[in-house]
């Protein structure tokens, strides 16, 4: 009879867990990074309406803004650490809603107006360095927007996980959308957009087995044989 290593088991097991959301980082940054390949010296377009006229710039919003990273990262983790079906159903929703954006951002380039910045103070700065770092483009849909939502769609039939939780879940993708806003990132239908691409890829995924094709691909990356 076979031996089974107890430590290869744990570390397949870790490997399989963390490998989902490795890999919604990794195809993130290649679908954020590579769209603007394809839309060079196209038009882009400024989705912009009144009520984004009425929306205040506050610069203090960046703290959530770049700080939302953090919420990610504990609720990704934490969907991962979900039953198989869950996590896997999850996971493929969030490639299934990476690979719309894609399209959108290749297809449909966006753009929009950014506000004068003016002063030194500490926010302003934060806000010119997020500027230089980051232009206008890939706006529709908004990718913040769609990460944070997916951090509450991933969490919010877990039993395990307090109810307290899950509004504080809800309440910071909220502060995110606003904040999308009040930096001006995106404007309202990006935030509209994000959060309808991840529950239209949740409630597709829920109804397949895309998800059984997502789970044996990680598997037989772990060393295991897929079911």
């Amino acid at each position: 009879m076979k031996k089974i290593n107890i430590k290869e088991i744990d570390t397949k097991r870790i490997f399989c867990t963390l490998l989902p959301p490795v890999m919604a980082f990794t195809v993130n940054c290649m679908v954020y990074w590579g769209a603007p390949l394809f839309t060079v010296g196209r038009t882009a377009y400024n989705l912009s309406g009144n009520l984004d006229d009425l929306v205040p710039f506050l610069p203090p919003f960046i703290v959530v803004y770049l700080g939302c990273y953090i919420f990610w990262v504990i609720n990704y983790l934490l969907i991962s650490l979900r039953e198989e079906e869950i996590k896997y159903r999850f996971f493929t929703a969030d490639l299934d809603a990476r690979i719309i954006c894609l399209l959108f951002f290749a297809f449909y380039p966006t753009t929009n107006v950014r506000p004068e910045l003016v002063g030194n103070g500490i926010f302003v700065q934060g806000m010119r360095f997020l500027y230089q770092i980051d232009t206008p483009v890939n706006l529709f849909p908004s990718i913040h927007c769609m990460a944070s939502w997916f951090c509450c769609i991933g969490i919010r039939r877990d039993k395990k996980i307090p109810v307290w939780y899950k509004i504080v879940s809800v309440m910071i993708a909220v502060l995110v959308f606003v904040s999308t806003l009040v930096t001006k990132q995106h404007v309202i239908v990006d935030v509209i957009g994000g959060v309808v691409v991840a529950e239209l890829t949740w409630f597709v995924s829920c109804r397949t087995n895309g998800w059984k094709i997502y789970r044996n691909l990680v598997h037989k990356a772990g060393g295991e044989n897929g079911k």
